[in-house]
């Protein structure tokens, strides 16, 4: 089950917390991409995520509304496209991107990322749409959060 964040009134000024091994891979709508959300607010987008990426998986193109920030504990990960074509990041490193940021990101050899979006992605499909991870129309979910 994913982790999700309570309103300040019920949470208090508790901690909360997240135990990964206990949880399930969630497998995502791309092809060797899993997740396991460690805190997803529904209300403003804000969203911790475990992102484990098979050999050869690609990130399609997509852009980050707010800032999206990534460390690499395991693997690879690389701008296939975009203003950063060929951007490398490896176990170690970490690596943010400015609101509006766009590209393409494939994992070469695979890899197990720790990633923090302030709002979810917006994903770029061929036929024009814009949708979000699940396939969703991106403006009718998620729009109220990118204001706040």
């Amino acid at each position: 089950m994913d982790t999700i964040t309570k309103s300040k009134d019920e949470a208090g000024t508790h901690s909360h917390v997240v135990r990964p091994a206990n949880m399930e891979w969630q497998k995502t709508r791309f092809d060797g991409c899993e997740v396991k959300n460690l805190l997803f607010d529904r209300e403003t987008g804000l969203v911790t995520a475990l992102m484990r990426f098979a050999p050869g998986a690609v990130l399609p193109d997509h852009e980050h509304v707010k800032i999206e920030q990534t460390y690499v504990l395991e693997g690879k990960l690389v701008d296939k496209e975009g203003a950063a074509a060929g951007l490398e990041v490896g176990p170690g490193e970490f690596v943010w991107r400015e609101a509006g940021s766009r590209h393409v990101a494939w994992t070469p050899e695979g890899g197990l990322m720790l990633a923090m979006f302030q709002v979810p992605n917006k994903f770029h499909e061929r036929d024009g749409r814009v949708t979000d991870l699940s396939g969703r129309d991106w403006e009718s979910v998620w729009s109220r959060a990118q204001t706040e």
